[in-house]
């Protein structure tokens, strides 16, 4: 055992930068594919509608922990050897999107209804109307639970230190189990993630109030 020191403190402080890549990776990724299934989820086609209803549901309806686990350890299992960094990724990044996804379905529905039938009136087609009428507005209104979400990815990634991926709470246990002063410790992680959420956090609460009074 050695006493909490300034190395220890700064092998935290660097690992956050791990946190912050996981977190943009899941958030860059999870929102590509998030809206590919936002947009199957509000399609006219009864297939890819329910389809993307199950994606939804099956990564919003388990536990995160749960998914790392069936990434990490389950593709292994039929053939598919993936590092811890590339399960963190696939496991965030999915489950991202699903959650993105029902947060994007609610916005594009609560385009009002007239503005489709605009759309139609002046034969657009489905892709043209979903580009040029329901998308941008939908766009306003979804910035800033899409920005409060990013708060919940970044809090998120904690979990993948039970895979052994070394970000901030995963160097937190390393320097705790040399140290043994987790009030030292885990007090630091946990101003860190603070640091990292609270600006967010206010940006989100001012864009929601923004919105309100447009």
């Amino acid at each position: 055992m050695r006493t909490f020191g300034i190395e220890d403190f700064w092998f935290i402080v660097q690992a956050a930068q791990w946190t912050i890549w996981l977190s943009l990776i899941a958030f860059i990724g999870g929102g590509v594919l998030g809206l590919v299934v936002a947009l199957g989820r509000v399609s006219e086609r009864r297939w890819m509608s329910q389809s993307m209803r199950v994606f939804i549901e099956f990564f919003r309806g388990t536990p995160l922990l749960l998914q790392l686990f069936l990434v990490f350890f389950g593709l292994p299992v039929l053939g598919l050897e993936i590092g811890v960094w590339y399960a963190a990724a696939i496991a965030l990044i999915l489950n991202s999107a699903a959650f993105l996804a029902e947060i994007w379905r609610g916005c594009i529905q609560a385009v009002p209804q007239g503005q489709s039938e605009a759309a139609e009136a002046l034969g657009l087609s489905y892709s043209q109307k979903m580009r040029d009428v329901v998308l941008p507005q939908a766009l306003k209104i979804a910035i800033p639970p899409t920005v409060g979400y990013l708060v919940q990815i970044i809090k998120a990634t904690s979990l993948t230190a039970i895979i052994g991926f070394t970000e901030l709470t995963r160097a937190g246990q390393i320097v705790n189990n040399a140290t043994f002063q987790p009030m030292i410790v885990f007090g630091l992680v946990a101003l860190i993630y603070f640091i990292l959420c609270w600006p967010l956090s206010l940006y989100a609460s001012r864009l929601e109030r923004k919105l309100n009074v447009s």
